[in-house]
């Protein structure tokens, strides 16, 4: 396979494991290769190997939060996009202070409806 059709790679993090796996599921058949972890820990092992082109990661999670997995993935892979999600409030302290220190992230509102997604990714 050329590099010219290869799939856009997509890294999905979100503890909870159902929401990861189903959106990981949604968009391989969309033709994205996708790959749930349940971490930004996880996130950024997975990125080495993997080497996405997208992250789409939950804001909250235990451990490390999605902001801080994607400053970290950016930091490692700056060609990286990021699409971040939230069920909780306490997100927009979060993002102001990633803002504050020079990181913007599209943020998308929980639930997630997958069509929605798809516009984001292909936009």
């Amino acid at each position: 396979m050329t590099n010219g059709n290869a799939k856009p790679k997509v890294l999905v993090a979100d503890d909870e494991q159902v929401i990861a796996n189903t959106l990981a599921i949604i968009l391989n058949q969309a033709g994205f290769e996708a790959r749930a972890v349940y971490s930004g820990e996880n996130a950024l092992e997975t990125v080495d190997a993997f080497q996405p082109n997208m992250l789409i990661s939950d804001v909250i999670m235990t451990g490390m939060t999605g902001i801080e997995a994607a400053i970290q993935i950016r930091q490692k892979l700056p060609q990286c996009k990021v699409l971040l999600f939230s069920g909780q409030a306490a997100t927009a302290d979060l993002l102001e202070k990633a803002r504050a220190q020079g990181h913007e992230f599209e943020i998308l509102a929980k639930p997630v409806h997958p069509t929605d997604l798809l516009a984001k990714l292909r936009s």
